[in-house]
């Protein structure tokens, strides 16, 4: 019989709060982070996103520690981990392991060619574990925008095998130049606020944050038991997705199959939701293919935009808060459903019964991940 695994610990350092009960409140409250940003550092035109107040990251730092030299996005992810870390004071242990995730991390860094190095993801994990003296080689997961959601199904695997007993992940990314460009070039950046699944849509909103959670093997103190996770690329495209959602629907098969549970027991699900057309429309096949089209679905792009690699461990830890409160959030800038499938998107905040939460994800590359999870009674 596989191990149970548990995540125990969450915090989150978002533009709209600096812990979870504090996104929790805004997120109830209609609150975006996204805003009308104007930075020719930037991009060289206004643009919609999510970015955390610089002043307010500084501040908050201070207040953990006075040593300098660190980025914007170990600052962020720094600031994610140590409540837990304190909370716990199981770094330094060998049965405990230390998860980076990022698709881009410090990429700002390759503008100096005389700092170079400080751009390598091996580099950032190196930096962070050091901070916190972790006692193991940090991992880095970076698989696109399934980078967040993959690294928790990693970690369960790393303690189902007995490599660990507990496992803390991280996983941040900024807004930054290059990401701008890149998704500006591909005219897939939306001119308004994202609407995710709607008729109107007209593209994603990027956004930055980073979330920390603790997944472990003891069950005290548990938020959430981790009981089955899929991961499939389908290869479809360098950028976009499979026109049949092949690959999110063998992720969520591949869940439901370790967690053996049948799609009819999900209560909620935590979609990716991008606000791109080809993006809401795959998941919304893949969901009906699984017969999930009734299962209430939101997506907490309209909150944050799309963080990249902290997109699916953020969405989990407010995804963990919907469940522990019996909370279904309103699918932030949804109107008028704009996918040929039908689905039932979380349209305002709704008391519910909920035991089983799928989080899904999927991003360039064909890659897909899905975690289920069930409630800790």
């Amino acid at each position: 019989m596989a191990k149970e695994v548990f995540i125990t610990e969450t915090n989150c350092i978002t533009p709209i709060g600096f812990d979870v009960a504090a996104n929790i409140k805004n997120i109830g409250n209609g609150v975006s982070g996204i805003q009308l940003q104007d930075n020719p550092k930037l991009l060289n035109a206004p643009f919609y996103a999510a970015v955390i107040n610089d002043a307010e990251l500084d501040l908050a730092f201070a207040k953990v520690t006075s040593a300098e030299g660190y980025s914007r996005l170990e600052k962020m992810m720094i600031l994610a981990l140590e409540p837990i870390i304190k909370n716990v004071k199981a770094a330094s242990d060998e049965r405990t392991g230390f998860i980076l995730s990022t698709t881009k991390g410090n990429i700002n860094a390759l503008e100096n060619s005389s700092n170079i190095e400080s751009a390598y993801l091996n580099e950032l994990a190196k930096k962070i574990a050091a901070f916190f003296g972790f006692k193991n080689e940090p991992i880095v997961v970076s698989n696109a925008c399934v980078s967040g959601i993959l690294a928790v199904s990693v970690a369960k695997r790393l303690i189902q095998a007995n490599l660990y007993d507990n496992v803390f992940v991280v996983a941040g990314d900024e807004v930054s130049k290059f990401v701008l460009s890149g998704f500006n070039s591909f005219q897939a950046m939306s001119n308004l606020p994202c609407k995710p699944y709607s008729v109107n849509r007209t593209g994603v909103s990027l956004g930055e944050a980073a979330a920390a959670v603790l997944v472990s093997s003891n069950k005290e103190n548990a938020k959430i038991k981790i009981i089955g996770d899929g991961s499939i690329n389908d290869a479809n495209h360098i950028s976009g997705p499979s026109r049949t959602g092949e690959g999110l629907y063998r992720s969520i098969q591949s869940a439901l199959a370790e967690a053996k549970i049948d799609s009819n027991r999900i209560d909620y699900i935590s979609a990716h939701g991008t606000a791109t057309p080809y993006n809401d429309e795959m998941e919304a096949i893949a969901l009906n293919r699984l017969e999930l089209e009734n299962v209430p679905v939101n997506s907490f792009k309209g909150y944050y935009g799309h963080t990249l690699g902290a997109s699916g461990l953020l969405e989990t830890v407010i995804g963990i808060e919907s469940v522990k409160d019996n909370t279904l959030f309103a699918s932030l800038g949804f109107d008028t459903i704009g996918v040929t499938q039908p689905i039932k998107v979380i349209e305002k905040k709704t008391d519910a019964d909920i035991r089983y939460f799928l989080k899904t994800a999927s991003g360039f590359g064909g890659c897909n991940t899905a975690v289920l999870f069930e409630k800790v009674y």
